[in-house]
């Protein structure tokens, strides 16, 4: 099965033709969400209930992992402890767990997060704190994908049952990963397209949310992408637009989903106009 979706769902009203959408009207379109404002701030339960009630059951959720998890930032900033943070994040976990509406958690590691014994190790540990979680891991360190190790990086990813996220993303020399589409994990496999705008994908300036992922998948590189999705050959294979800063995300996931011939069955109701 592959679920075609974009990451949050306000911005996204080109696929209702309206400046806006709510969760709900998303869900009404696309079969799943990944949801990043959970990188910044670790949500209450009752966020997590509310997307429940305003989704169908068939809908599934992507979350991103808080960055204390991940290393971008200490959990002594906002957490009297380490083990509260965790426990804050298992507390707004748990409805979309219990509900079976958990597709997996992203672990988007930062670029100093390399190929060291000490991050294999910080792996093993997620792993073991999260046993029974589909987990995604997306490395921003090329180190990982040396010609010498990228061979045992998979193995690794296999063995611990982890989905190494293939990212689509400018190639940049040094500071991009490549595009290495090989299922570590079959039950849930995790294609995440940023674009591919190099000009733009290493700017720091104070409005980067509007540039970096600044692009447009062409018809061509579209059905490149989806030869290669269909080969994939997961239980479930999610694909996450990326490509937002302009509103390019939603228009491509539609055209792809064409390109697949997809379509979902259980979504909300279509809300139709009287004129």
């Amino acid at each position: 099965m592959i679920q075609i979706g974009l990451t949050t769902w306000k911005e996204h009203g080109s696929l209702l033709h309206q400046d806006e959408l709510t969760l709900s009207e998303y869900a009404s379109v696309l079969p799943i969400v990944e949801i990043n404002t959970t990188f910044y701030g670790i949500r209450s339960k009752a966020a997590a209930q509310d997307w429940l009630k305003q989704t169908p059951d068939t809908f599934k959720f992507i979350i991103k992992a808080y960055q204390g998890i991940t290393r971008q930032r200490s959990w002594e900033d906002s957490y009297a402890s380490e083990k509260e943070m965790y426990q804050a994040f298992f507390d707004f976990l748990q409805p979309l767990r219990d509900s079976g509406r958990l597709a997996a958690i992203l672990f988007q590691f930062p670029s100093f997060f390399d190929c060291t014994e000490e991050h294999i190790v910080y792996l093993r540990k997620l792993r073991k704190i999260f046993p029974d979680d589909m987990m995604a891991i997306e490395l921003r360190n090329t180190s990982w994908y040396d010609a010498d190790m990228l061979p045992s990086l998979l193995a690794f990813m296999r063995k611990e049952k982890m989905s190494l996220v293939i990212v689509d993303q400018p190639q940049v020399a040094i500071h991009s990963v490549p595009f290495v589409p090989e299922v570590t994990n079959p039950e849930f496999v995790y294609v995440r397209l940023h674009g591919r705008n190099k000009g733009n994908w290493l700017d720091k300036s104070p409005d980067w949310r509007k540039k970096r992922n600044l692009y447009r998948y062409s018809a061509d590189e579209l059905a490149e992408l989806a030869a290669v999705i269909r080969s994939l050959n997961g239980r479930e294979t999610a694909v996450i637009f990326n490509n937002n800063s302009a509103g390019d995300a939603a228009d491509n996931a539609m055209m792809l989903k064409d390109y697949l011939h997809i379509t979902y069955e259980g979504l909300n109701p279509s809300q139709t106009s009287l004129f």
